[in-house]
């Protein structure tokens, strides 16, 4: 049994961590799937820089975090720290010290201005009051998730007696529904993905994204591709991911063919059954909002009807690097005003030699 005395170092992860780190994140009561080692490899894809960082204990895996972060076209850089991090029971401030020190490094490296950090906590810990609620969140802060514990006659009762209306009549009218990793269904998702997008006029990814993330997940046997068709026809689609004791809802359509077939109540009720199955203890609709006014109204409306108890957590805090701000912030400024850095040189110049 390791002490809990015991000396913790941060170092990084390496390949042969991988098996490890998955491991202990999905152990992890606030597991996140953006902390996965295949979420990583994902992010690269994307252009992104990684750093898996582990925190030992006698050589012992015991916490760490994968930070990320993405060079745009600006000094403003953001090192960030989604679903993280993940710190030992009884030493969490300890643990937390190193993961500041190894960000503050990596943020000289990499010119970042500040730390985002989203770990899915209910609260925020004393530890971390250095830092300030983030303009936006990555991470939705609300969320629904279903008990899939429960028996499925316990599921239905637990729903709106419109979701388990519309779930018969979706069986009623011959709706099927299947779920598959081959990547030929892609191009399918991603047809009744967009048409949602334009009809209801949300944020889409383009289509590469969904190639580079549904090429790592599926291949990872972390997610897959649900379909749900009437006499041949995909109706409605989502991209279910696994992780931990969870089952996430992350994107999904449906067409605007045939609503009287209710195929999306179909789908989800497919996908609770399935995610069960698979000894899921949650099924996560992932964003939600009780706010009629929000942004995720539309989408809360639908979800609610499926039961569920309300999640909520303390969103992305940012913890900033003054020096590193102040850097930046000469450097906008010299920019806007190109003769104001040689303006300071010659004043220091006068005043050496005055």
């Amino acid at each position: 049994m390791i002490s809990p005395s015991a000396t913790l170092q941060m170092r990084l992860l390496a390949d042969r961590d991988r098996l490890d780190w998955d491991a202990l994140v999905r152990a992890n009561p606030g597991s996140c799937f953006m902390q996965a080692w295949a979420w990583a490899d994902f992010k690269e894809k994307e252009g992104y820089h990684t750093f898996r960082y582990g925190l030992f204990q006698q050589d012992c895996l015991v916490g760490g975090c994968i930070f990320y972060s993405y060079r745009g076209n600006t000094q403003a850089n953001l090192l960030i720290a989604t679903g993280g991090p993940y710190l030992p029971i009884g030493q969490e401030a300890q643990a937390f010290a190193q993961v500041l020190n190894t960000a503050q490094t990596l943020a000289q490296q990499v010119g970042a201005i500040a730390l985002r950090l989203e770990p899915l906590w209910d609260k925020k810990p004393e530890y971390l009051q250095g830092f300030v609620r983030a303009p936006a969140d990555l991470l939705p802060s609300e969320t629904l998730w279903i008990d899939l514990r429960s028996a499925e006659s316990e599921m239905l009762a637990a729903m709106k007696p419109k979701g388990r209306y519309n779930i018969r009549v979706s069986q009623r009218q011959g709706v099927t529904v299947d779920f598959t990793t081959d990547l030929s269904a892609i191009p399918i998702f991603y047809d009744v993905f967009w048409e949602t997008v334009e009809r209801q006029q949300f944020f889409g990814e383009p289509y590469g994204f969904f190639i580079n993330l549904c090429q790592t997940l599926l291949g990872a046997g972390m997610a897959e591709i649900g379909l749900a068709q009437r006499k041949g026809e995909v109706l409605a689609v989502m991209l279910l991911v696994y992780w931990g004791d969870k089952a996430t809802y992350l994107y999904g359509g449906r067409t605007a063919r045939y609503p009287e077939a209710m195929a999306s109540y179909g789908l989800h009720w497919a996908a609770l059954k399935r995610a069960k199955a698979k000894g899921c203890h949650f099924y996560d609709f992932y964003g939600y909002s009780c706010d009629s006014n929000h942004s995720y109204a539309q989408f809360s409306r639908f979800k609610r009807q499926f039961g569920g108890q309300v999640i909520s957590t303390l969103g992305a805090h940012d913890y900033f690097f003054y020096d590193r701000l102040a850097d930046t912030l000469i450097k906008v400024l010299n920019r806007l005003h190109p003769g104001g850095e040689r303006a300071r040189q010659n004043t220091e110049r006068d005043s050496t030699h005055g």
